[in-house]
């Protein structure tokens, strides 16, 4: 054995055994013939660096990658990064610029020229940072998306869905970033609450009978307007359906239609449609061609009006265009009323500026095709969502499916490989010498300027990383994926996009499991952001508490359906958890109990052996079906309470005096079996949440044939369960706890011996009593005295412990009668606030006007006061 130093210092500890691992090829031990556990990590940006919600994502994965090793499974946790287009762009362009040196000053290939160069020089911080939480992912094949294997597959699905017929070239709206100048997604799109107004227009109808009154917050957007829509109920308008109105400033007739998607309560109940600059206005549009509705763009790529406007509105940037448009409306004595909204604003995430839906060409995916199977895949249980509940969330999001837009006017990422002969004719082909071909010989071709949007490239992630196209052994041992883990906010832009492809190009799901943890919030439930200043750094916590300190609190607080509300003293207390092993296994040192070399549980004569020795086995069966079904907060708590309480608090106390010098020697040696081996389940069950502890204590044990990542996972053998064993020691540490409660609540001085009497005439109880008289005595202070069958004394306290009452005498312990009155004043007083605030708390103007923390508070309060309450009046109770 190696002497354990008195105190635990985890980054000593993690410094030494995560380079150890990873050198030796441990995350990914040869094991061909084993059955094979996939797990494909979400693929960090490479621009990213490690926040709370990847550190829970990725220890949720590495807690399963290494449950999966120590079965003996063939576990691959995939590893890689991905291009990030905008997020990489536009940090190389704020370093070229601090330079004094813009994009738009050099040519595309020497942009992208430095993109790589940034990569290899700062890209992927957040590689490191992963290892530094433990990570056993299977660095040796880390991918990235624009590397050359992974481009190919890019490629390929891109012309084989274009020669399919299920991704074509279209005009539509998109979330346009007049910053960027391009499109992105609705997941960069960042919803924000602002005070703004509505104002109400009036539009005069064609046959200047009267008006048409409209409300809007984009007064700018009117001069693109091509009808005004009302809902087809609003008996305000049935008589205008059908009718044409004339459009102010530009004097264009318009038609009045009915549509359900207005509603009649808000506004005026009648609403402008500008189909090129509005979504809900765009599907309006679409469902009424009989209309003749124009599609009307009026802005630039940096939001500046067009020469679709009328020419004194030309070259206005919109919210310039806004103040006009409303002047003038106003001078034509048109303009009814403004009135204060605060509304909905969506904004570009990077960029921080308002998107504008903007009528672009764009490349397109034809999901509502590929989603179809995806679909039934998920509804026949061929893959499964953990929760369950998220099912619907997905499916909600695929039967309602829109055309995926796919191409990003940007430089940095998958070039879109498609050439344009001098009359636009498209060419789309993996190589231009295969687009040249087809065009002809003498044919200049000019490639598409655009770019794929990332998640079209991450979405053949699952199969894209194990060598597809080619038909590589990995590609055939590793797929599908065991289970994916992520966040439930990326269902739609990933994990469908993954079961949508990988039920494509493979004709197989990409994994069968998909669980989805929550948000990571501050400790009072408020969602993290650095403008509430209530961002935590998780690097920061590891330095403090260590990595398995951090890793073992989010795995226990990780609960299905539910978000995190972390707390930095639950981290401290499981650094404390940390240190009491620590500690236990010096005392195992200092005692003797060493590495055991025993698979199968020790023989054992003593009941106290046999009890730590069946919890072992009851606990690896409840760990194991926790495990399964995804509830990493149960199994850390498994595990928590059979090492701290069940090992740490009762087995090593209880079997202090069997370990000592004077004890029989051959119930010391199958103590110090018994321990060893107990303490070594221990290492193998923690070690997939505290990895680095774990491996520590492994070693310093004793000799060992492997590191213990590479061990084998406890059986759950129900033969070494001991009913009568498990009865009797469980009996006692009931007694003991009741014992020590009841000395607390009623102040007894703890170094107080007390007189006990068994009131029952039961001679298995005094068998049972006499058998562990030593062990009652060390732990509870109590001696033993003559059983009597008489009533209690007055003068005593009472412990009832399995029907059984135990009688203690405190004659000249304390003074009954003024215990009595301290403990019916403190009922009295609890009682009271108990009261108060529960009448505080059924107030619905207290509840629904006090501020949240206020409630949350009085509701804390309530409860202590219940529980001393209880309390006391238990304590009264024992004294009869």
């Amino acid at each position: 054995m190696t002497d354990l130093p008195k105190t635990f210092d985890p980054g000593a500890i993690e410094a030494r055994w995560y380079p150890h691992w990873e050198e030796k090829g441990l995350f990914r031990p040869e094991r061909p013939d084993a059955e094979p556990f996939t797990i494909v990590i979400p693929p960090p940006n490479v621009t990213g660096s490690l926040h709370i919600g990847h550190a829970l994502d990725n220890t949720l994965q590495d807690i399963l990658i290494r449950h999966a090793r120590l079965k003996g499974k063939d576990a691959l946790w995939v590893v890689g990064m991905d291009h990030a287009g905008i997020a990489t762009q536009m940090v190389v362009e704020r370093n070229l610029e601090n330079q004094g040196v813009k994009r738009t000053d050099m040519e595309r290939e020497a942009f992208v020229e430095h993109v790589w160069e940034w990569k290899a020089q700062s890209g992927g911080s957040i590689t490191r940072q992963l290892r530094r939480l433990g990570a056993s992912a299977d660095w040796s094949n880390e991918r990235f998306t624009m590397d050359e294997g992974f481009s190919a597959a890019v490629m390929k699905v891109f012309v084989q869905l274009y020669r399919e017929g299920l991704l074509y070239r279209d005009k539509r709206l998109v979330n346009w970033d007049p910053k960027f100048k391009t499109a992105i997604s609705d997941l960069e799109v960042e919803m924000r609450e602002m005070d703004g107004n509505m104002w109400h227009f009036r539009y005069p109808l064609e046959d200047g009978s009267g008006h048409i009154a409209i409300a809007t917050t984009r007064p700018e957007t009117i001069l693109g307007d091509g009808a005004v829509a009302v809902h087809p109920d609003d008996d305000r308008y049935r008589h205008l359906v059908g009718k044409k109105c004339r459009l102010p400033i530009v004097d264009r007739v318009i038609p009045i239609i009915a549509d359900e998607h207005v509603e009649a309560d808000f506004g005026s109940g009648a609403v402008k449609i500008t189909a090129a600059h509005d979504f809900n206005d765009f599907a309006v549009y679409q469902r009424h061609p009989e209309a003749e509705i124009p599609l009307i763009n009026l802005m630039t790529a940096d939001a500046h009006m067009n020469d679709n406007c009328p020419p004194d509105y030309r070259g206005l940037d919109r919210y310039e265009a806004r103040k006009k448009v409303v002047a003038e409306f106003e001078a034509l004595g048109l303009l009814d009323k403004i009135e204060p909204h605060r509304h909905n604003v969506p904004f570009g995430d990077r960029s921080g500026v308002v998107i504008e839906p903007w009528l672009t060409d764009q490349w397109y995916v034809d999901a509502a095709t590929l989603a179809k199977p995806a679909i039934d895949a998920v509804r026949d249980g061929t893959t499964r969502f953990v929760p369950k509940t998220w099912e619907k969330t997905y499916f909600n999001w695929m039967e309602n499916i829109q055309p995926w837009c796919v191409s990003r006017q940007l430089w940095w990422g998958h070039r879109i490989p498609a050439w344009y002969d001098e009359t636009g004719k498209v060419y789309v082909a993996e190589t231009q010498e295969e687009a040249q071909t087809e065009a002809g010989e003498g044919v200049t071709l000019t490639r598409d300027n655009d770019v794929l949007d990332t998640w079209f490239s991450s979405a053949l992630w699952p199969f894209g990383t194990l060598g597809w196209p080619e038909e590589t052994p990995q590609l055939n041992h590793y797929y599908p994926g065991s289970v994916l883990v992520t966040g439930f906010d990326i269902i739609f832009f990933w994990v469908a996009r993954m079961m949508m492809q990988g039920l494509h190009f493979m004709k197989e799901i990409p994994f069968k499991t998909v669980y989805c943890h929550g948000l990571v919030r501050d400790a009072k439930g408020q969602k993290m952001s650095k403008s509430k200043g209530n961002t935590v750094d998780p690097l920061g916590l590891i330095d403090r508490y260590g990595a398995d300190a951090l890793r073992f609190t989010l795995a226990a607080m990780e609960s299905q359906g539910r978000d995190i509300k972390l707390d930095e003293k639950r981290i401290e207390g499981y650094r404390n958890f940390a240190t009491k092993l620590w500690n236990a296994s010096r005392f195992c040192q200092s005692n003797g109990i060493g590495a055991s070399q025993a698979i199968e549980p020790p023989l054992a004569a003593l009941p106290v052996n046999r009890w730590i020795i069946g919890e072992t086995v009851k606990t690896v069966q409840a760990l194991d079906l926790a495990m399964a079904e995804y509830r990493f907060d149960e199994s850390a708590n498994l595990i928590y309470q059979f090492t701290w309480a069940s090992f740490c608090d009762w087995y090593v106390e209880l079997t202090k005096p069997l370990l000592s010098p004077e004890a029989d020697a051959e119930g010391a040696r199958e103590t110090r079996e018994v321990a060893g081996w107990v303490l070594d389940q221990i290492l193998v069950m923690l070690h997939p949440f505290m990895p680095f502890i774990t491996e520590e204590l492994w070693h310093a044990m004793g000799d060992r044939p492997y590191e213990l990542i590479l061990a084998k996972w406890p059986m759950a053998d129900a033969r070494a369960l001991d009913s009568e064993a498990i009865e009797e020691i469980e009996w006692l540490i009931r007694l003991i706890s009741e014992i020590r409660t009841a000395r607390t609540e009623l102040n007894i001085p703890p170094g107080t011996r007390l007189p006990v009497r068994i009131e029952e005439d039961d001679e298995r109880l005094v068998r049972r009593f006499g058998r562990n008289a030593a062990a009652l005595g060390r732990l509870a202070r109590i001696d033993r005295s003559e059983a009597v069958q008489d009533g209690a004394d007055q003068k005593s306290m009472q412990v009832v412990v399995d029907g059984n009452t135990f009688v203690f005498p405190l004659e000249g312990v304390i003074d009954i009668e003024a215990e009595r009155a301290r403990l019916a004043k403190a009922v009295d007083a609890a009682e009271k606030e108990r009261d108060s605030l529960a009448a505080r708390l059924a107030n619905p103007s207290f509840v629904e006007r006090a501020k949240p923390e206020a409630v949350e508070k009085a509701k804390a309060d309530h409860d202590q006061k219940a529980s001393d309450a209880a309390r006391y009046r238990s304590a009264l109770t024992r004294l009869g």
